[in-house]
């Protein structure tokens, strides 16, 4: 079947890759900045990396499913990543603000690192809630409902 793929699952798409992109880079920058600080944790980090590694790459094919029509994707996404991945994303921040630390003191002690880590964490968190609210505008929603009937 030849079906037309509307413009807002392809941008969902697209804001997908880039949150995964996104996850990515943080802990590339996390994975540096525990071998800069001469972490012992060895074979941890490799543990971790490689769990991380096969997560994302799942995570990857959910997305192309997704992109193809295939509706339990979209659920999926909207379930893990738009709901469980966006309070995974801000619990941290939101606890670190519970603690008493401001937003004055996150820009006072900020270093390469944590600037870094902060930027990517914005586009990631932005990347996730655009990604999931194009899934179910109307075009994508008529998409995603005769993808099911040819499936």
């Amino acid at each position: 079947m030849n079906k037309k793929i509307p413009s807002d699952v392809k941008k969902s798409y697209l804001f997908w890759l880039v949150a995964i992109a996104a996850g990515v880079f943080e802990m590339a920058i996390a994975v540096t900045q525990m071998l800069s600080n001469g972490s012992e944790a060895g074979n941890g980090i490799i543990i971790q990396v490689g769990l991380r590694s096969i997560i994302f790459a799942a995570l990857v094919y959910v997305i192309v499913k997704m992109y193809r029509g295939n509706k339990l994707a979209r659920i999926v996404l909207t379930i893990l990543l738009g709901g469980i991945g966006t309070a995974t994303l801000i619990i941290d921040p939101i606890n670190w603000l519970l603690e008493g630390n401001s937003l004055y003191m996150a820009f006072t002690g900020m270093t390469v690192y944590s600037g870094l880590f902060g930027i990517s964490r914005i586009v990631h968190l932005a990347s996730v809630i655009t990604a999931t609210v194009l899934m179910y505008r109307p075009a994508a929603n008529k998409y995603f409902n005769q993808s099911q009937l040819h499936n």
